[in-house]
């Protein structure tokens, strides 16, 4: 199975519902029934569709009124669709209402839009191909299934309806038909013949080849399936033997291995004869010479033994298929939906998914295995009406083994995305699959999920743009980072990520543009403004070596965001970073700010700190040291800081105590309680015993960076500044 046929059935109150019909069949399944002309297909248990069966509501003759006036609440409907494109029943309702209706322009209108969009939903592309079919666009009809193909080759109910179109259509008469025919039956066994529900596929074409009168095609072609694990692979087998039992060996078998097998089986029967003949000899009357045979003739016993052989052959080969598909059968018979819908899979199956792929890949990378575990026959060693029938059965090569197990890797993975098209994960595991063998098909598969199927999920798409960058195509990864931001205007983290793709790439001045432009556009959101801004400060000051542009940039930021402690920290750290004698005033100035601002007690406690610690650093006179010590003292006091201070890894808390009026004074292990309180600018060595997580960092700076990241803006643990400019003093 590959995709669903339609949309979902809606409730009363316009939820999902997922009906019956829409389960996987039980396997095993019941032998097959007798293929009809009519469908070209048994009937089994359809595909299951994706909501309301298109089916259900049959579309009224059409009439070509292209340029006719659209139905009354089509424009309502329609807009509804494309306000909202991610709204799977906006589509599901204009389409409805367009069938309905049996407006043939509106229809089709409204299925290209649907299509574009949910491009795996098979059943539909039968509809829009039915449709042209009932208003005599064949050619048309004919685009359309090869579109859907194009979109979803793994549909082989869409291949099946595609052969059925053009067995209805083509003229079977003209030389050209059959060919033609046949030609598609090999594309669609080469796109879909893997699917372990293909079986529908492969039994219309033995019985098209039968009809055409080509028993050895026919012959090939079951040669072919009894090599693929599918789900009713049993029938196969048995099908090849009516087959044999119905027809003589020289109509079914190709001239070579005919040739072989008679001679194989006379030469037997010679020795069984001559054996015989022997005995009969005694027990002969004198003069009665033995019966001749006549030279060359085939006779009846002679047909059954070359049957025999020929089963003894391929019973090998179905006997190994059959240990394939045992392996396969708990994973196949887990997945519940193997079709595309809107709706979220369980953990279970997307659990199943991952497990199927993972030994599907182990059984690839084994070092041995068993040779006539092959594949089908390459597609391109077609039968043709010239070469009647592929040679018999060979045991393929490691090399041929290899990439059949590729190809089968490749095709559950293409099953995998049908029934998981809107989880990234698996798009980003085949990805990294086919990257090792080809950039060109890793792209192709990163542009389809991109653009079609995960056109609103952003990770998906920087992947993309690191994917390209990597390659060294920074064109594409700018296109595919500007269409992103284009879809999904506001997001932050696309922003950064293309200024960081400037930057690697030597355009500072781009870099910084985009920065200035993001900063610009976000005034009216302070937070996001302040991280742009942030950011942008830090590329002057780092790499454009424009500490005085970053400080601008800060503290035009300030005015509008004087609450955010980010702001400050960074303008306060731009100017520690300076020259230390001719930055004392402005990194005072900062600290000022900070402590006038509308922050946290403790935040502001945290900027004093680091005042003084800038004071005993770089300061050349105690009287402004103790100043500033003097001065951080009273903010103490004033905000009731001392114990948030020890907190933040100024002083042990354990070795406070408390004084009359309620302030905490430090108290050393080594020094006596009663000792009077000496002002100290230095922090006291650390304690044997004592907790040494409370002593990392003067002041507590190392967990003052150690912030939580600021969620809000769209991406994970991407800011470094919670890491500090700074080692611990």
């Amino acid at each position: 199975m590959a995709a669903a046929e339609g949309c979902e059935e809606m409730s009363g109150n316009g939820e999902l519902v997922e009906s019956s019909a829409m389960e996987a069949p039980e396997v095993p399944a019941p032998p097959l029934p007798e293929m009809t002309e009519e469908n070209g297909s048994a009937a089994v248990v359809p595909e299951a569709p994706v909501g309301p069966d298109p089916a259900s509501f049959s579309m009224q003759p059409a009439t070509v009124d292209e340029e006719g006036e659209l139905p009354a609440d089509f424009e309502r409907l329609w807009k509804a669709a494309h306000d909202n494109p991610q709204d799977f029943t906006s589509w599901t309702d204009l389409l409805q209402y367009c069938e309905q209706e049996g407006h043939v322009t509106s229809s089709r209108r409204a299925l290209e839009a649907f299509l574009v969009r949910y491009p795996l939903c098979y059943g539909y592309w039968k509809k829009f191909a039915d449709l042209e079919r009932r208003i005599g666009f064949n050619d048309k009809a004919e685009e359309v299934c090869i579109q859907g193909l194009q979109a979803i080759p793994l549909s082989v109910d869409l291949w099946i309806h595609y052969i059925n179109l053009l067995l209805g259509t083509l003229d079977m008469n003209l030389p050209e038909s059959p060919k033609r025919i046949r030609s598609v039956f090999e594309d669609a066994v080469a796109a879909a013949g893997l699917d372990f529900h293909s079986d529908r596929l492969w039994d219309l074409y033995v019985e098209w080849e039968k009809e055409q009168g080509n028993m050895k095609n026919a012959t090939a072609v079951l040669d072919r399936v009894l090599r693929v694990p599918t789900q009713l692979y049993n029938t196969h087998y048995d099908k090849f033997k009516e087959h044999l039992n119905n027809h003589e060996p020289k109509e079914v078998l190709s001239p070579e291995e005919y040739e072989e097998l008679r001679e194989l089986c006379r030469q037997s029967q010679k020795a069984e004869r001559a054996e015989q003949s022997q005995e009969e000899e005694k027990e002969r009357p004198p003069g009665e010479e033995e019966p001749a045979t006549p030279e060359g003739t085939d006779t009846e016993e002679l047909m059954q033994k070359i049957r025999e052989q020929v089963l003894l052959r391929r019973d090998k080969v179905y006997q190994d298929n059959e240990g394939e598909v045992r392996k396969r059968w708990h994973f196949e018979d887990a997945i519940k939906r193997p079709y595309f819908h809107v709706k979220p899979l369980d953990r279970l199956q997307l659990r199943t998914w991952h497990s199927y792929l993972d030994w599907e890949i182990t059984e690839l990378n084994k070092d041995t295995k068993d040779p006539s575990q092959g594949d089908y026959t390459d597609p391109n060693q077609a039968t043709t009406e010239e070469s009647e029938v592929m040679a018999p059965p060979q045991e393929p090569s490691e090399d041929t083994i290899a990439a059949q197990d590729d190809h089968r890797v490749r095709i559950l993975f293409e099953r995998c995305l049908i029934a998981c098209a809107l989880y990234e994960e698996f798009w980003s595991r085949y990805i990294q699959y086919l990257e090792p063998q080809s950039v060109d098909e890793a792209r192709a598969v990163y542009k389809r999920a991109c653009e079609i199927h995960l056109a609103y999920k952003p990770n998906i798409h920087m992947y993309w743009a690191t994917f390209e960058e990597r390659h060294g195509d920074l064109t594409e990864a700018r296109r595919v980072l500007e269409a992103l931001e284009k879809k999904l205007p506001g997001l932050a983290v696309v922003r950064i990520r293309r200024a960081a793709l400037e930057r690697r790439a030597g355009q500072l001045d781009q870099s910084e543009a985009l920065l200035r432009e993001a900063v610009a556009e976000s005034k009216e959101k302070p937070t996001l403004h302040a991280f742009y801004s942030i950011k942008l400060a830090r590329l002057l000051l780092k790499l454009g070596r424009d500490p005085s542009s970053a400080r601008s940039v800060l503290q035009e930021a300030l005015e509008i965001s004087p609450d955010n402690d980010k702001l400050h920290m960074n303008l306060l750290e731009l100017e520690v970073s300076g020259d230390p004698w001719a930055s004392a005033e402005a990194v005072q100035e900062c600290v000022t700010r900070a402590l006038a601002a509308p922050l946290e007690p403790h935040t502001k406690i945290l900027f004093s700190q680091r005042g003084l610690q800038f004071a005993e650093d770089y300061s050349n006179s105690i009287q402004s040291v103790l100043s500033v010590y003097e001065e951080h003292q009273k903010l103490l006091k004033e905000l009731g800081g001392t114990k948030r201070e020890a907190e933040n890894g100024d002083e042990d808390p354990e070795k406070l105590s408390k004084t009359d009026d309620g302030s905490a004074v430090a108290v050393s292990a080594q020094v006596p309680p009663t000792m009077p309180h000496v002002p100290i600018t230095t922090p006291p060595p650390p304690v044997m015993g004592a907790d040494m997580s409370a002593q990392a960092g003067y002041g507590g700076y190392s967990s003052w960076y150690q912030q939580p990241q600021y969620g809000s803006y769209g991406y994970q643990n991407t800011w470094n500044y919670n890491q500090g400019y700074y080692p611990p003093s």
